[in-house]
């Protein structure tokens, strides 16, 4: 078997290898290198590439620039709640349906199922939900449950940094609930029984045990969750468009080709590059801190 899979992982993996350099690769490589130079779309400012090179200024643009600046915070604070909130309700799904013995199948699709829609179909379901269901039906001013922090909460900066969580928590959940299931299974249940015996309450045993033994799972969770918040775009969109202060990281770099005349790309390349070295070390980092928690089975 071993000589079988030496013969032909080459041959079998080379076309994906090469659709990983063509796709992913070569325009990354390219976009790095127009980060340094006044890139305008279809042509260089200044004639050729060599002559439109800009260095650092690019760099030094973004930095400077109030609405990069406001939309790198504002997707740090959404990251931070929504990592939390997707974690939380995940493992809170996973530990229910591993409890009951009956229609569990069912639970697990009904839960995974927000998963299979676009970002651009829930923004536009929830941005109905926020406006019409929240703000006018069950907690309007005239509801039988006003809250004023459920109204309108697309179209406040605070509001919309929790309805967008609201938003990913009910998409993402359902497939790290996946994650987390996988992990509570693999979780030997003489563990469970043996510190039954021993007296350990329904809280120490999930703290001393199944915590620590879920850190795998805990490993790939965080770092999807991590990731896809970060590179958050069609939800923003559809749900607020980055209107009222609003801008992720990733509408920032879509809405710079707009915000300058002549739309200059190398600067929004610039932001691109420093987008993806934000997520490359978060997630370095937490992967590592993680995985030295992992406890062997």
């Amino acid at each position: 078997m071993d000589r079988y899979y030496k013969k032909w992982f080459f041959p079998l993996a080379l076309p994906s290898m090469i659709l990983f350099v063509v796709v992913i690769l070569v325009p990354f490589l390219l976009g790095a290198l127009y980060s340094f130079t006044s890139w305008r779309g279809t042509y260089f400012s200044g004639g050729g590439l060599w002559e439109s090179f800009v260095g650092l200024q690019n760099y030094q643009a973004a930095f400077q620039n109030q609405k990069f600046l406001d939309a790198f915070w504002y997707t740090i604070k959404f990251t931070v709640i929504a990592v939390i909130t997707i974690n939380v309700t995940a493992l809170a799904l996973a530990l229910m349906v591993t409890k009951i013995s009956r229609l569990s199948g069912i639970f697990r699709t009904i839960f995974f199922l927000p998963n299979m829609l676009g970002g651009l179909a829930l923004g536009f379901i929830w941005q109905f939900i926020f406006q019409i269901v929240f703000s006018q039906i069950l907690f309007g001013p005239e509801s039988l449950l006003p809250i004023p922090f459920l109204q309108n909460m697309t179209q406040d900066n605070t509001k919309a940094l929790f309805a967008l969580a609201i938003l990913v928590t009910w998409q993402m959940a359902g497939y790290m609930m996946i994650i987390y299931i996988t992990g509570l299974n693999n979780i030997p249940y003489d563990l469970y029984e043996a510190a039954e015996i021993d007296g350990a309450s329904t809280f120490q045993r999930f703290r001393v045990i199944t915590l620590p033994m879920l850190m795998p799972a805990f490993t790939v969770v965080f770092f999807l969750t991590l990731a896809n918040c970060f590179k958050l775009l069609d939800q923003n969109i559809a749900l607020t468009d980055g209107a009222f202060g609003t801008r992720m990281l990733a509408t920032q770099i879509l809405r710079t080709i707009k915000d300058t005349t002549p739309p200059n790309y190398g600067q929004a390349q610039a932001q691109a590059v420093i987008f993806f070295v934000l997520i490359a070390v978060v997630t370095l980092i937490q992967v590592s801190v993680t995985k030295k928690r992992e406890v062997e089975m």
